[in-house]
């Protein structure tokens, strides 16, 4: 038997992970750990997927007060000119290193389930939150790119039938944090005898967990397991008739709390017309067949008129197929309020083309906006 110190958590969770905390609106920084980062553009930046810039970048978030970096997990690029996020860190590892090198902001791994046997990464992750001190998350992906399984020789099952394979993974970790001693774990999927794993999870209940599901399996997965749900939406209004619905079955189904975020690029200048231009310059310096294959994956060539491929080609082209905010600070601010007012949403992580560059304007100029609307504090 494991010493009491390593049976169970140390301290509660919402105590120690900030996406916990209270502020109104969080805020975070999405896809800073790949080539790209949310730009499938050829637009000048000084954003590059090494180690050093992606601790530069994570400490200045960090400073600033963010609540959540959200890596992207990546095993092989999209091809054409960019190879979008064809160079990627690996996010356990990625997410541990700069949890010894950041002191408050939420760290997370995304992890595509089908590639990591739950004991792995039910230890992996252990050892993340220990290093954080609490600080650790995961981000349950179901694994979507089929050539990425092809890479593993994983079955590529249907699309629901991939978070019931998904809902028997997260069991199985979630009884690796907890479960004192050792168990038998036998499903249709897994057949574990004698498992038993410490140390436990330095947070209780256990890591905090996201997921971005946005089908009707997606949400049943997110309103039954995690704490907070990405939704990519097309316009605030319909954030807050998603984030309602997600809200309300968390809660009548399974009498538990959920928070909603989004994502989405933000190009935030001076003025409205260098914030235009410079969004419609790295739509300009698209890789059109890259985003194409991004959205050939995600099956959305089957749109039916032409415009609405357009539009959303370019929506991936600048930000993943997110809810880009251009403009000035009070526009951003502003945009930022109606998200969190009219939306109903609890945070967003954002992509920016030049990620270090741009947070110190962010910081300066967005920041204190957010303080004076109530968003922050």
């Amino acid at each position: 038997m494991a010493d009491p110190v390593e049976a169970s958590p140390l301290v509660d969770g919402r105590s120690t992970h900030p996406i916990f905390n209270d502020q109104p609106l969080k805020l975070g920084l999405f896809g800073t750990n790949c080539s790209n980062g949310l730009t499938i553009s050829h637009a000048e930046t000084t954003y590059e997927p090494t180690w050093e810039h992606t601790l530069k970048v994570a400490q200045k978030a960090d400073r600033l007060g963010f609540e959540a970096l959200v890596p992207v997990a990546r095993w092989r690029g999209f091809g054409s000119t960019t190879n979008f996020n064809g160079t990627c860190f690996e996010t356990y590892t990625w997410a541990t290193g700069l949890a010894a090198q950041t002191e408050n902001i939420g760290i997370f791994a995304t992890s595509h389930l089908p590639t990591v046997h739950p004991i792995v990464a039910a230890k992996m992750a252990v050892t993340a939150d220990h290093v954080s001190r609490g600080r650790f998350g995961l981000n349950l992906v179901m694994g979507w790119f089929t050539p990425e399984m092809e890479m593993f020789g994983a079955e590529q099952r249907e699309h629901d039938q991939r978070y019931g394979y998904g809902q028997q993974w997260i069991d199985f970790v979630n009884k690796l944090w907890t479960e004192p001693g050792s168990f038998d774990f036998i499903t249709d999927d897994f057949h574990s005898l004698d498992v038993e794993s410490y140390p436990k999870p330095y947070q209780a209940p256990r890591p905090a967990l996201i997921n971005a599901g946005n089908s009707k399996s997606g949400i049943d997965f997110s309103a039954r397991n995690v704490d907070v749900n990405f939704a990519a939406m097309d316009t605030v209004e319909t954030m807050n008739k998603y984030t309602s619905q997600l809200k309300a079955m968390a809660r009548e189904d399974h009498q538990r709390e959920i928070q909603t975020m989004t994502f989405g690029l933000v190009v935030c200048r001076d003025t409205e017309d260098e914030a235009k231009r410079d969004f419609q310059h790295i739509v300009d310096m698209g890789d059109r067949e890259g985003a194409n294959n991004v959205m050939k994956v995600l099956g959305m060539q089957s749109q039916s008129f032409a415009s609405q491929i357009e539009s959303y080609q370019e929506r991936f082209i600048a930000g993943w197929g997110g809810y880009p905010i251009v403009g000035t600070p009070e526009q951003v601010a502003d945009e930022m309020l109606r998200i969190h007012n009219t939306g109903g949403m609890n945070g967003m992580i954002m992509g920016m083309l030049d990620y270090h560059e741009e947070m110190d304007y962010f910081g300066d100029n967005v920041m204190p906006l957010l303080k004076q609307a109530g968003l922050r504090h």
